[in-house]
């Protein structure tokens, strides 16, 4: 593996490597699950046990498998495409703030495009309907995701970073903005209601996010955005929903799944079938 290094146009200082960039996105992780944790205990939305021995666990596994696959591989990926003059952002002159800015709504847009794809398609369902069946809406939920489901999202990820031209510091932000967005959009979280609808105008809020967890069938074909709502806007999927107490998990999952079953359920039933 390539060993990262962010020249002066990229972040001044010292270099960074595939390890620190992995360590940076570790320590975003704790800010935000702290923060997110605190949000959902000061404006919860409804009492839950939730199910996070659950999903701590997966997080552990899949946090153990990818540091293993590629430790920040991203973050060499897009030192090697900035050092080549490789993908759409190194063809064209952006002062640092708009290339910076840029990196995060654009890969935001492919964010939403795979989530969308793992609606559509029965084989990448098999894997997302893992991270549906929470039947708790939880901060913790955003880490319960099929270990095959992250595998198969790595090389979008990386396709993406080299065909943009991604920077390294544009793709430092988008991590950590990514982060913070997917603990705090998963969260039991209520927030006033004023606050919601401003929030919601420009960002996936809890509410928005939890619109697409509800159980109703066919109920998850709506909100598929993590960061902007503006995709789901442009795109005819955002809803607002006012059945804001509607059970969350997958319609034809009534019991709690254990860690063992959630990396099989790519080989039941229930998760052969798309719901998009």
């Amino acid at each position: 593996m390539l060993d990262a290094r962010i020249v002066a146009s990229n972040m001044p200082g010292t270099p960074l490597t595939d390890t620190n960039f992995q360590i940076l996105k570790t320590l975003a992780f704790v800010v935000a699950f702290v923060v997110a944790t605190g949000t959902q205990a000061w404006w919860p939305h409804r009492a839950l046990a939730g199910s996070w021995r659950t999903n701590a666990g997966l997080g552990i596994v899949n946090a153990l498998l990818l540091g293993a696959i590629c430790v920040g591989c991203a973050c060499s990926v897009a030192a090697w495409t900035s050092d080549r003059g490789l993908g759409v952002f190194n063809a064209v002159e952006l002062p640092g703030w708009l290339s910076l800015l840029a990196s995060v709504v654009v890969l935001d847009l492919v964010s939403y495009a795979w989530h969308r794809a793992n609606h559509r398609w029965a084989w990448l369902w098999r894997f997302h309907a893992a991270h549906h069946s929470d039947r708790a809406f939880t901060v913790t939920t955003a880490l319960r995701f099929h270990p095959g489901e992250l595998l198969l999202a790595l090389p979008v990820r990386l396709v993406a970073v080299i065909t943009l031209g991604i920077p390294v510091a544009g793709l430092i932000a988008f991590e950590v903005i990514f982060v913070f967005a997917n603990l705090i959009e998963h969260g039991n979280i209520a927030l006033p209601v004023r606050v919601d609808r401003a929030a919601g105008r420009v960002v996936i809020t809890p509410s928005l996010h939890r619109r697409h967890h509800v159980s109703v069938p066919r109920a998850d074909h709506a909100n598929f955005g993590t960061i902007f709502s503006c995709w789901d806007r442009c795109f005819g999927t955002l809803e607002v929903d006012a059945g804001e107490m509607h059970e969350t998990g997958l319609p034809n999952l009534h019991t709690s799944l254990a860690l063992a079953q959630i990396l099989t359920l790519p080989l039941h039933r229930r998760g052969s079938s798309s719901r998009g």
